[in-house]
This record gives structure tokens, sequence and C-alpha cells, in this order.
């Protein structure tokens, strides 16, 4: 095991596996898979029970137990074939993973990048926690996810993994100043292929939108559709995306007008590369900059973009953005999110991109690894016959 309680930094995969090996993580019961340890963080599973609940909350020093009681319509199982998740009803469902940590380590919880753009809400609870996806110094006990998937319907089981633990000493974030240092000489913001040269730094790194693509009418994102059907995400099947989003194209103006309460997946303009010795997390969005959320799915793995050989230079995040209450207007390279910067403790054996199965290294697209790929798609669409394309019955995804 590393010596941790003097350093500052996130957990590489190595110390993550020496954590699960000093009874720090467990399985309650269940031995860790280990392809669910990435390269700076830990997939979390769903045990197998659902609490569909009346409301969410925070156990406070109640617990969550006792809070449950008052809270719970009905219980779901989530062994064999699993059940049914209605969309925007919440959900509580225990995670086998628990905790016996050290004072020195606390951890954070993200959804999972493929959860995030199903546009399923998720956050994770703490017994007598106080705030959501934050696990205190020292934490001892199990973990519960909230779950509320927002635009479909979906299929889980035991097992699933949703989101991602990540845990680190000290504090591990890098300054602005930091960052800019860095980035002089290990670009960290791409345009275009070129680094940028001034980088738009405010307690993080901000993130513009891609509303131009390569041309006029070319596809830019998705939206999601209204009374879409159930989504499995236990079965391994690919499917198309026409019965989940509706396309947007790019226009001459390069903006658009986000509806209210709808689901928006869209391009970064820039491209970001993360060196093995950094995390990064992408950030609540600042209220006072406009009526929008795009914080669904946070974390960005060392070596995110990052190639090198120099290759490749950076790689576009995909935006999860959704506006509230009033119709909002966005415009090409319009800031939407931020990025902050960890350090990590040393880096991992192991960091994003192909060796580790990662499925948005060097992204164009999206859309979550569970659907068909749309260049794919469109070739499929374009050689079927018409009378063929009418979407009927459930639709399937692969398990992931």
């Amino acid at each position: 095991m590393l010596s941790l309680a003097r350093e500052n930094g996130v957990l590489p995969v190595q110390a993550l596996l020496d954590a699960k090996d000093e009874g720090y993580i467990s399985g309650g019961g269940y031995e860790i898979p280990l392809e669910n340890f990435q390269p700076a963080s830990l997939d979390l599973r769903l045990d197998q029970v659902a609490y569909r609940i009346r409301c969410s909350f925070l156990p406070g020093d109640d617990g969550v137990e006792r809070r449950l009681k008052d809270y719970v319509i009905d219980e779901l199982d989530l062994r064999g074939s699993g059940a049914v998740l209605e969309a925007k009803r919440p959900f509580l469902i225990p995670l086998k993973e628990r905790l016996a940590l050290p004072d020195y380590l606390h951890g954070k919880t993200n959804p999972k990048s493929s959860t995030g753009r199903l546009d399923v809400f998720t956050r994770v609870i703490t017994e007598n926690g106080k705030r959501f996806d934050e696990i205190p110094p020292g934490y001892g006990g199990r973990l519960y996810l909230e779950v509320v998937p927002l635009s479909f319907p979906i299929r889980v089981r035991e097992h699933l993994t949703l989101n991602q633990l990540r845990l680190a000493v000290g504090s591990p974030e890098l300054s602005d100043d930091e960052v800019r240092a860095l980035h002089a000489t290990h670009p960290i913001l791409y345009r275009r292929g070129r680094s940028v040269s001034e980088l738009p730094l405010s307690n993080g790194l901000f993130l513009g939108i891609d509303l131009k693509g390569i041309g006029s009418r070319t596809r830019i994102g998705y939206r999601a559709k209204r009374n879409a059907p159930l989504l499995d995400m236990t079965s391994r099947e690919t499917i198309d995306t026409d019965a989940f989003w509706e396309t947007i194209y790019a226009e001459q103006e390069a903006r658009m007008i986000l509806d209210p309460n709808e689901f928006y997946l869209i391009m970064s303009e820039d491209a970001v590369s993360i060196p093995p010795t950094l995390a990064s997390e992408m950030t609540a969005y600042d209220p006072t900059s406009g009526e929008l959320r795009t914080h669904y799915a946070g974390f960005f793995d060392p070596g995110f973009g990052y190639d090198p050989e120099g290759r490749f230079k950076g790689s576009r995040a995909a935006l999860e953005i959704r506006a509230h209450d009033v119709p909002f207007l966005i415009e090409h390279g319009q800031p939407v999110c931020k990025l902050t910067f960890e350090h990590m403790i040393q880096a991992p054996l192991t960091q994003y991109g192909s060796n580790v199965g990662s499925n948005y290294q060097q992204q164009t697209e999206t859309l979550s690894k569970y659907f068909l790929p749309r260049r794919e798609a469109d070739e499929r669409e374009a050689h079927s016959d018409p009378r063929d394309r009418s979407p009927g019955g459930p639709i399937q995804l692969p398990f992931g």
C-alpha cells in the first residue's frame, strides 16, 4: 500500500486496488470485478433491491434506513432480469460496495458518462450524510444511490454500474495559475488541432459549445424524444437512435434556442487533453451565467484526449444540457461548463484509452455507447426498405 497519509492527490488504480486489499473498500460479500477499477475511479454496483420513494432526501443524523421508512412507496427486486424504473420518479438503491476509510481518505462520486448521456440523474448518499456525492474523511458504512430517469424509462438489474467513486488525500485541486503553467508546457486545450493561446480560466477551465459542426445543416447533436420506449440497460444489443433522439443540425447563425426542460447532447467546441498526472471533473455551471444545467457525468480520467506521441490533439467533451423554466438562447463558442483539475498521487498504471476499453477517446458523437454509431445507423437507414423503418415493441440496450 502506498504511504498515503502525507500525500496530496487522487488515488490511481494501483492505489485503489491496494485500498481494497487493506479493507478500505469491500464488495459487501462479493468480489469486486477487476474491470470495475478505472484509471482513477471505481465503478459502483447496484445491489439486489430498489426502493421507489416519494421524494429525494438527505438522511442527516437519522440515518438512511430510518428516513427511508417514511418515504418508501414500493420495493423492486433487481435480481434476475431486474426491474423497470419509470421516468421522472426517484428511486433509492443500496450499492454493493462498502467503505471503511482511514481519516486521511475522502471521496466523491459522479455518474458514469454513459449514464449521464441517457439523461439518468444519479447521486450518492451516505449514512448520516448532509451532502450528496461527497464521502467524508474516515467514512465507514454503506453507500446508497438515488436514481431518477428523466427522459426514458429504463430497466436495470443487480451488478449494473451507473456511478463511479474517486478517492483522494488532502486538497489536490490545481489553481488557475497552476493550470496555466501546465498548459504552457503540456497543452491541455486545443481548437481545430492547435493549442489555445489564452485559457478561459476562472476557478476552473471553461468549455464552449459547438453549434457550427463542419457546415450548415450538419449534425451537431441530439434532443431526447418525449414518450420514448423502454431502454433496457441489461441487454447486450445495440440499437438505432431514432426512437429516442431527434437530430439537431447546424444553422447559418450558429445559435439555437433551448426549450425549457428538454434534454440535449452537444459537443464542446474545443478538445481537452488530460495528462496521466492529472484527473479532471466537470463541475456545476454558474447559475448566474444562464438558466441551464450541464453537470450530469463529471469525471474525466487521466489520459482522456492525451497521446504522448502526438497522433491526435485532445478529445472533445460531450455536453449534457437542460434549460430550466424559460427558453434560453445559446451561441457557438458560448461557455456552458467548467472543468476543474486535480493532481494524481502518481500516474495510474493504466490510463484512459483503448488499453482499458474506453468508449469516448477521440469521440465525434455525443450519444452513449449503448446506441448504434450514427454513421452505421445512417448507412443502415439508407439501405433499408422504408416499410421496415417504423419502430415497435421494447427497444434494448447492451449490458453496461
